[in-house]
């Protein structure tokens, strides 16, 4: 298979950052799962500031290396739209992690971890996914990939129609459905995102092999 990677010999740098982004969305994901199934919350918080701090580096550190690199191995706007698709993955799990620690007891016996565990498990097949344009471009690999995202999407998907019937249904409390409500719509938000990054990673696939 054509590589341009052989070609040129410049696409490591944009192959490693784009898989440390991958893997500190992974991390966030992994935090919000614990942030939902854990009565401590300051430690898991804190794991979010730092995770958050790191990916805004990566994101910022992938723009300039844009701007300063004469070849790359991938084109440049697909570089940049899997920079800018990866970034917001760890931006709405964090935005879930500081609504949920205001009004976690508010929404108390919810359960969120079964949609957080989703989640975490889309962003380790988008790290595998991303780990894909070092390794060849291959599509066959690729497309098994995107296509246990879109099971995991449907899978979370499902999740949402018990504690919904639970909550407006049955539940007599109409701020605290809001409230879960929200919180949902923001869990449902990031892997929509992780699906984003999968989407963008299958054209790549397509458009080089």
């Amino acid at each position: 298979m054509f590589s341009l990677q052989t070609m040129f010999g410049k696409g490591d740098k944009f192959y490693g950052l784009l898989e440390q982004s991958a893997e500190a969305a992974q991390e966030s994901a992994k935090a919000l799962h614990e942030l939902v199934t854990k009565a401590d919350h300051a430690p898991v918080m804190a794991a979010f500031a730092a995770t958050r701090a790191r990916e805004k580096a990566l994101a910022a550190q992938i723009s300039e290396e844009l701007v300063n690199t004469f070849v790359t191995a991938l084109d440049r706007e697909d570089i940049d739209a899997l920079n800018s698709a990866l970034y917001k993955i760890p931006k709405t799990v964090e935005k879930f992690a500081e609504r949920y620690d205001i009004v976690s007891e508010r929404v108390a016996g919810v359960d969120f971890g079964q949609r957080a565990l989703v989640l975490h498990r889309a962003t380790v097949v988008v790290a595998e996914m991303i780990g894909e344009l070092r390794r060849g471009l291959r599509i066959d690999v690729v497309k098994k990939l995107q296509d246990r995202l879109q099971t995991l999407e449907s899978e979370g998907d499902r999740m949402l129609l018990a504690p919904y019937r639970t909550l407006y249904v049955e539940g007599s409390d109409a701020m605290r459905a809001m409230l879960a409500k929200d919180l949902f719509e923001l869990l449902e938000k990031a892997i929509d995102k992780c699906r984003d990054v999968g989407n963008i990673v299958y054209s790549i696939v397509l458009k080089n092999s």
